[in-house]
């Protein structure tokens, strides 16, 4: 309707009266059509086209009230101006709840007609806004869905290239000589695969602005197992976390604590043994804090004194923890090791 004439569509037995308006509408540019009752009038309708329709209250089979009734579920129906020569303020207050933008009381003067073609133009007005507001919303969701399948694409090809990246640094540490230097690269491949992880949550998610935090770390943990066990580590990895959404950019800083805090586990408090449980534990507390701790019944540490290895893992805890806002905190867990986190969503 923007760009073209309004059609109007005056549905009433009074063909004297319908002359009037035809004359008085196409004054004012309007397009106009009659239909002298409502079965003829709903058909009309039907057919699409039509952006006002005048209604008169008393038809020949039945009233106005019916076609407003019956025009319910017709699809980007038309505006109604409903016309009543009953001053009972009931029959207009019955159609406007029926639908109707607007009624004008039917006299014989012409007063009549100036108010009828007033009130068709301020329905007109009301339809274009109408209109306008359900084709932006339209464009809206569109570009939304545009704008969230082009971004699964993308966390598909990060997802991919990261893999991709994780495998050439696999290969680098088959081709190292250097027993110190192929663990450090087998680590950065795990870390890399940790990242990936949560991109390829976000392509097979709705709402890529969030992560399953309990299907992303039982992930997490299988794959963790899958490489531990082709190292020649038999240790048991067991995740017991609640399901709920967290923000994508503190799933990503989670996995990465994750990775390490088990990897270390796997390294160190089992490093004379061919097989452990590792623990990890996920869950939330009061308001939206959240409690993230691994545990494992190894040799133990409390946190104090030199780490073993090179450090660099529980550097990157401490980094990956000062991203979420949270403290490490390490305690006892029947003589093994209990690393905490606490943080808000």
């Amino acid at each position: 309707m923007p760009n073209r004439t309004p059609r109007v569509l005056y549905v009433d037995d009074d063909a004297g009266l319908a002359r009037l308006v035809q004359k008085a509408l196409e004054r004012r540019g309007y397009f106009f059509e009659h239909a002298s009752n409502g079965e003829d009038g709903l058909a009309r309708i039907r057919q699409g086209g039509i952006d006002i329709v005048a209604l008169d209250h008393y038809l020949p089979a039945g009233t106005g009230l019916d076609v407003l009734a019956q025009m319910v579920g017709i699809q980007d129906p038309p505006a109604v101006v409903y016309v009543t020569g009953t001053a009972e303020t009931a029959v207009a207050v019955a159609a406007l709840k029926a639908g109707a933008a607007d009624y004008v009381l039917k006299t014989v003067d012409s007063d009549f007609l100036e108010l009828l073609c007033t009130a068709i133009g301020q329905a007109v007005e009301l339809l274009r806004l109408s209109r306008a507001k359900v084709l932006a919303e339209r464009e809206m969701r569109e570009a939304r869905e545009r704008a969230e399948m082009l971004l699964g694409e993308v966390n598909h090809r990060v997802a991919n290239s990261l893999a991709m990246v994780a495998a050439l640094v696999g290969l680098q540490a088959n081709a190292v000589d250097n027993e110190e230097a192929r663990g450090a690269l087998a680590e950065t491949q795990v870390r890399i695969q940790a990242i990936a992880g949560v991109h390829r949550h976000l392509y097979t998610s709705d709402d890529v602005r969030s992560v399953h935090i309990g299907d992303y770390l039982h992930s997490l943990a299988a794959e963790l197992e899958a490489t531990m066990q082709a190292a020649g580590n038999d240790s048991r990895i067991l995740v017991s976390v609640e399901n709920f959404a967290i923000p994508t950019e503190k799933a990503a800083s989670i996995g990465v604590v994750v990775t390490e805090l088990v990897t270390n586990a796997i390294k160190y408090a089992y490093a004379d043994q061919a097989r452990g449980e590792v623990r990890i534990l996920m869950s939330r507390g009061e308001g939206e804090t959240i409690d993230l701790s691994v545990e494992d019944d190894g040799i133990g540490w409390d946190g104090t004194g030199k780490p073993q290895g090179t450090g660099l893992g529980s550097r990157i805890v401490k980094a990956m923890a000062h991203s979420l806002g949270a403290r490490v905190a390490y305690g006892s867990a029947g003589g093994g090791t209990k690393v905490s986190l606490r943080f808000t969503a």
